[in-house]
């Protein structure tokens, strides 16, 4: 299976969305009614969940079987979040992503990173 950037994007921000707190614990074990995301099916969504948790994307307090037990996003999960939450910067993103012909979920999170810098410097004139 291909991994789909757009896919890993959606599952991090709805799990950012449905984390409540230090002692919520979201899980999954049944990719057809949990963790649904429109156009992808179950199995590209748990597929993509465990990309996500191998790149510690997400807070993983122990993996019991199929049960998927996240406890929020990392740090770096975070960071990913809030570099590709707008529309127009991911869209750059991609593109950019594209043009270069090949790129990882680092890369990507590092060139949203770039662009919102970007958006930033034009909005309030400061160099960061």
């Amino acid at each position: 299976m291909r991994r789909d950037m757009d896919l890993i994007r959606l599952i991090v921000l709805q799990i950012e969305s449905d984390h409540q707190g230090p002692n919520d614990l979201l899980s999954f074990e049944d990719f057809n009614t949990e963790l649904v995301i429109d156009g992808y099916t179950p199995a590209q969504v748990e597929y993509h969940l465990q990309l996500a948790i191998s790149s510690h994307i997400f807070e993983i307090p122990r993996n019991a079987g199929g049960l998927y037990i996240i406890s929020g996003l990392s740090p770096k999960g975070h960071d990913f979040a809030d570099s590709v939450r707008d529309e127009k910067i991911w869209a750059m993103t991609k593109e950019g992503a594209l043009k270069a012909g090949g790129f990882t979920l680092e890369l990507l999170g590092n060139l949203a990173k770039g662009f919102a810098k970007k958006q930033l410097e034009k909005h309030t004139g400061i160099d960061i």
